[in-house]
């Protein structure tokens, strides 16, 4: 592995992913680490940031999908970006090995200091089936994808004849009931809804949605109170929530058991299974010289530095979902550490170019301290849940819920640019309604050229029909005539 030419050969401040932490960190240390004669690189396989709790209002049809990304190239100019993976980083020789998204070689960077915010992808369990009929809701495209999807078995379902076919394509199942699987299927029933208004050989009655939850209550971001008020308020629009319920099969029909004594619950056929049970740091960082925990996150002090039984780790910094970051408000998870959310993870940012820029000038360092503010959940239009804590625990239901999801998510977007598309986007759609437009073929682009540009096969020439002995032509009849007068 050769270094690549195009690198720039100043310190280099290595920001290993660019979601929320990493688009964060740069935009917080680019110019001041230029104007010192360095450069933030941020690697990604993505040119963006994903903005991920707007992924169930993608999904519904509430936002435009590239309104619910930030391009890193438009808003860090000042920052070396490369698109593809850190496949490994030894620290004790400050390198990183990176793979190209374009599946070139590998080749080293060399760094000064690092900063792993790789995040979090979706953690799955060994459920056959489950790999080829699931997708999940932790990307733009899966969002997109989707949504599409619900549209199409919609239109496809409304033309069945055959009950079971029908029955089939007009089911949609998600697993987890955390909020990214209530805000999901709420958006698609909505999204469902609208779209069974505009089609007249279907009824809203005929479309089924169903909720699985392997633990006996939803949502645990809310009071046990809020949690029951959102399963009757999902009940209340025909989606079955089934509690105490897990996927156990997903090849050809769906086998749901209960739990815990794994007895038979359950079996259907349904189309679409989108799974949202869970996320895990990032795998990467087993590819790292840095200490990890048990859950596979990466070990870090209070003030976002890396440190292992053996102390800290000089020039080493994470945060983010990939990170332990101890929670000193001590209203965490139970082993302390802070909740995986966009909450934390954007004042974890800040913090973090703050201290990594005061450590280049000996300065004390800030432990990180937030306060959760609450949750808030959006459950399709003027539909929420909200947990507010600011002047005393505030729990709003309904649609002064809603108004506090979008006001707080609206607020918290990242750059001006992006809140204003999404905020100017919203009151389009309070104006023109739901955008149900289905877009087709997005996996196959090329397929109408193709089909354009490939020359039509030539029709098969008919074989001429052979002629009765009755039918015979004049000619043939006198060769007889004169053959039987001889």
């Amino acid at each position: 592995m050769a270094l690549s030419p195009q690198l720039q050969d100043r310190p280099r401040v290595l920001v290993v992913g660019g979601g929320y932490v990493g688009l964060y960190v740069a935009l917080k240390l680019q110019k001041k680490i230029a104007n010192a004669g360095g450069i933030v690189t941020v690697v990604d396989p993505l040119p963006y940031m994903t903005y991920q709790p707007f992924l169930p209002e993608v999904a519904g049809g509430n936002i435009e999908a590239r309104h619910a990304v930030v391009s890193h190239r438009q808003h860090l100019k000042q920052t070396e970006l490369i698109q593809g993976r850190v496949t490994s980083i030894d620290h004790e020789n400050r390198t990183a090995v990176i793979a190209p998204a374009d599946g070139g070689e590998n080749f080293e960077i060399p760094y000064f200091d690092v900063v792993v915010a790789a995040g979090a992808i979706t953690r799955t369990f060994p459920i056959k089936g489950l790999a080829d009929k699931g997708i999940g809701l932790k990307t733009i495209e899966e969002a997109v994808a989707l949504r599409n999807k619900v549209l199409d078995r919609i239109e496809a379902g409304s033309l069945m004849t055959d009950p079971a076919e029908r029955a089939r394509a007009l089911t949609f199942v998600v697993v987890g009931g955390g909020f990214a699987g209530i805000e999901c299927i709420t958006e698609m029933e909505d999204l469902a809804r609208a779209a069974v208004k505009n089609n007249s050989r279907i009824s809203q009655e005929e479309v089924r949605f169903v909720l699985v939850e392997a633990m006996g209550r939803i949502m645990p971001e809310v009071t046990a109170s809020q949690a029951d008020w959102v399963v009757e308020h999902l009940r209340s629009r025909g989606i079955e929530v089934l509690l105490n319920t897990s996927l156990d099969n997903a090849e050809g029909s769906l086998k749901l058991i209960n739990l815990p004594d794994k007895t038979a619950a359950q079996e259907f056929q349904a189309d679409t299974l989108v799974w949202t049970a869970g996320v895990q740091a990032n795998p990467m960082v087993r590819s790292t010289d840095f200490p990890l925990e048990p859950r596979g996150r990466v070990r870090v002090l209070a003030d976002l530095r890396i440190a292992g039984d053996e102390g800290i780790i000089e020039n080493a910094w994470a945060a983010g979902d990939v990170a332990a970051v101890p929670d000193l408000t001590g209203s965490g998870l139970p082993d302390g550490t802070c909740v995986p959310n966009a909450q934390h993870a954007l004042r974890q940012a800040k913090r973090l170019a703050k201290n990594l820029w005061a450590s280049r000038w000996d300065k004390p360092l800030t432990d990180y301290k937030h306060k959760n503010l609450g949750a808030v959940a959006g459950f399709g239009e003027w539909k929420g849940v909200a947990n507010i804590n600011l002047l005393g625990r505030i729990g709003l239901k309904g649609p002064l819920a809603w108004l506090a999801h979008r006001g707080y998510h609206g607020f918290a977007m990242p750059t001006v640019e992006r809140k204003v598309r999404v905020i100017f986007g919203w009151i389009l759609a309070f104006f023109m309604g739901r955008d149900t437009t289905q877009l087709i073929d997005l996996d196959n682009p090329r397929g109408a050229f193709v089909a354009a540009a490939t020359p039509a096969p030539k029709p098969a020439s008919v074989p001429a029909p052979e002629k009765p002995a009755a039918e015979a032509s004049p000619a043939s009849s006198k060769e007889s005539v004169s053959a039987d007068a001889k």
